[in-house]
């Protein structure tokens, strides 16, 4: 991510912290309010430091922060990132669920959008919520 890219991130509200160890920065996320969820962005652990808990820890962390449903974007060729979400309670959503939530909570060219999927925290919205929430209805989230 350039430094643009960065700056413009956070002046959208998107938070980051970092995991620092032993003097070096090894893995980084984000957390953005949104509407009425939250959304972990732009996560990233050093490849020689990867498996080692880093990112579970900034994610157990950032959820912690969290308020409302927590939603996670990423690239459905991502195979990886997507298999570590979804071992820490995370579930793809299907097509149309993931349209309609990456056009309320993202804003993402068409291009972007065809090769992502959303992940939403398993349980995280229980079936009462799911009947009336968002609001606007335009929205439902199954996990």
């Amino acid at each position: 991510m350039s430094r643009d890219e960065l700056r413009r991130e956070m002046r959208d509200g998107v938070e980051f912290l970092g995991f620092e160890e032993y003097g070096a920065l090894d893995g980084v996320m984000g957390i953005q309010p949104v509407k009425d969820v939250t959304l972990i962005r732009h996560a990233y652990v050093r490849t020689p430091r990867q498996r080692t808990g880093i990112g579970a820890r900034l994610l157990a962390h950032l959820h912690n922060l969290a308020s409302g449903p927590v939603l996670i974007g990423t690239w459905t060729a991502a195979s990886w990132a997507i298999h570590f979400y979804e071992k820490h309670g995370f579930r793809v959503v299907g097509p149309e669920q993931k349209n309609a939530l990456l056009r309320r909570h993202w804003t993402v060219p068409d291009a972007q959008a065809a090769a992502s999927v959303v992940l939403v925290e398993h349980g995280a919205i229980s079936k009462s919520q799911r009947k009336t929430w968002p609001a606007d209805g335009d929205t439902e989230y199954r996990v």
